[in-house]
């Protein structure tokens, strides 16, 4: 059986959920409960049973509520990367926690709802990865497998698994999943403070060193309150 490329993913957990209110008026957007349990839960459960034993987890909107939340977790071993004094965005939360992270890590998105395919999404990566020839591996997903998604799409991908943005007034046929496998080499010369993990990929497609993974299962967005209860709905099928 292979190994994990990492035993560590870091959970990106910490803004602020605009596009799910009411229901985040009062609660984190990775505690909003979708099948019966949090977000944030469905994504830390699948980490521990894929064998990935530590989470680090950036918090920021309501953040003593999901801490406590987390704190009653046994597995994986949550640490807290506290941005409570500056959100930092998705990139700036990566290289605030770097020091927490081995080389290299998953990075997950709190919000993220998927059913694997035939093998293990973290399994997949694992396999595909090369630290050699990348800096990150994007899991992706193409519209077929998509539910809930209603956009055009944001990477092609050549033959050898390099990936490129969609280009303008295009379809692009591959969505990104939330999902990464990252060297800490994307993190080099970071800007400072809070900035978007878009920033670091753009340097890594003109570098030929950022790639994809085509991700064989079904993934739900629930980005907003009306996809709760289609997401349920599949969850039940599946």
């Amino acid at each position: 059986m292979s190994t994990l490329a990492s035993d560590t993913a870091m959970v990106l957990a910490a803004g602020l959920g605009k596009r799910m209110r009411p229901l985040t008026a009062t609660q984190p957007k990775p505690m909003v409960r979708v099948a019966g349990k949090p977000l944030i839960d469905h994504v830390l459960d699948r980490l521990g049973a894929a064998g990935v034993t530590k989470a680090v987890v950036n918090v920021h909107y309501l953040a003593d509520a999901l801490e406590a939340h987390l704190g009653a977790r046994p597995m994986p071993k949550v640490t807290i990367s506290d941005e409570r004094a500056l959100l930092l965005e998705t990139g700036g939360g990566m290289v605030k926690a770097q020091a927490l992270l081995p080389d290299p890590f998953f990075s997950v998105n709190a919000d993220n709802i998927w059913l694997d395919g035939p093998y293990d999404a973290f399994r997949e990566l694992s396999e595909s990865w090369d630290a050699e020839r990348m800096d990150a591996l994007l899991l992706l997903v193409p519209h077929a497998g998509a539910f809930n998604y209603r956009g055009k799409g944001d990477f092609q991908m050549d033959p050898l698994g390099r990936i490129s943005r969609r280009r303008s007034g295009r379809i692009a046929p591959f969505i990104y999943s939330g999902i990464q496998l990252v060297s800490h080499r994307l993190l080099r010369d970071a800007p400072e403070g809070p900035f978007s993990t878009n920033v670091l990929w753009s340097r890594a497609i003109e570098e030929g060193r950022l790639y994809g993974l085509c991700f064989a299962g079904e993934w739900f967005e629930v980005g907003e309150p009306g996809a709760i209860g289609p997401t349920e709905s599949a969850l039940k099928r599946g």
